[in-house]
């Protein structure tokens, strides 16, 4: 897919890694449409990116409000790719500190955002992209956000493990189910990337941080994943892949 001209929704994309990977794609002359929360800095951020940058709110879980932001970045020459960074996790522990199981709504709420989010990325995504034509062999590409935590998950990450493997899952069989209609799908996983979250650590936690990674051994920036993202919707041939972006790291239990 060429990015110049090509209409492209990100969601998440008013902060961390969905922003970085706006920026990204604006700079290379896509006409980007962030998709947030209604309470988010979207449109502000949109204003900052700037080269027609759009924002939609919507909450990626209700199909209305994320179909009429889809359909807002499918106006004009349609969509062409989506890049889903929307997410969260809770702290959640199977059983606690008195033995007692652990919430089922935590665990419902993380993996109806997470998973189902992404399920909603992929089927309202891939409705508008193939009403386009195709270009060069293909209608576009659907780029997913999963993490190192659906490999090597860590103590207290059950439910944001358990949604971040089934996009891993997830993949391969969209990529395929999807094939017919000429749109790839690709995931990355990214390790400890440098986001608001963590950005509100203390120094010498990040630093502790930082030396788990082998290298190198920093954490990740967000505009690398932007430019992983981009790379993935111009290279034609990638398709059913999750790509690990972790500076070689594999998460110890705790």
């Amino acid at each position: 897919m060429q990015l110049k001209g090509s209409s492209i929704a990100v969601t998440g994309g008013a902060s961390g890694l969905g922003r970085a990977t706006a920026e990204r794609l604006a700079a290379a002359g896509a006409v980007v449409t962030l998709i947030d929360l209604p309470g988010s800095d979207g449109a502000e951020v949109a204003d900052d990116i700037g080269g027609g940058t759009r924002f939609a709110a919507a909450d990626v879980t209700d199909e209305a409000q994320f179909a009429a932001a889809l359909d807002v970045a499918s106006e004009g020459s349609g969509l062409r790719g989506v890049v889903h960074c929307a997410g969260a996790g809770r702290k959640l522990r199977i059983l606690d500190k008195e033995g007692r199981a652990g919430s089922l709504e935590d665990f419902e709420f993380v993996v109806r955002l997470n998973l189902v989010g992404s399920y909603n990325a992929l089927r309202l995504g891939a409705e508008r992209i193939a009403r386009t034509e195709e270009v060069d062999g293909e209608r576009g590409a659907i780029v997913l956000t999963a993490s190192v935590a659906a490999f090597e998950g860590q103590i207290g990450q059950l439910p944001y493990t358990a949604s971040k493997a089934g996009i891993v899952g997830m993949t391969i069989t969209a990529a395929r189910d999807l094939a017919s209609r000429r749109i790839r799908v690709c995931t990355i996983a990214p390790g400890i990337m440098n986001t608001p979250l963590l950005a509100r650590l203390r120094d010498d936690v990040k630093t502790s941080l930082e030396a788990t990674v082998p290298n190198p051994s920093r954490l990740g920036d967000p505009a690398e994943f932007g430019h992983l993202a981009g790379t993935i919707l111009e290279n034609g041939y990638l398709n059913g892949e999750t790509i690990r972006l972790d500076g070689a790291i594999r998460m110890a239990p705790r």
